[in-house]
């Protein structure tokens, strides 16, 4: 019982020095983040539906 507090405290402390992002940082890094997460989506769309019609082609 002793090693989970312990442990505990040890990981209180740990959060306490991690410097956190801003709002701001926060807020620019989720629009990155949807941004090229769309931009991907797109992209395998794109290639997938190409693909598709060449291999209807083939085929």
């Amino acid at each position: 019982m002793n090693k989970l507090v312990q442990y505990i405290r040890d990981s209180k402390n740990e959060v306490k020095k991690v410097t956190w992002p801003t709002k701001k940082e926060v807020k620019q890094h989720t629009i990155l983040v949807i941004v090229i997460s769309l931009a991907v989506a797109f992209f395998l769309g794109l290639a997938d539906f190409i693909l598709t019609k060449v291999i209807e082609q083939i085929i």
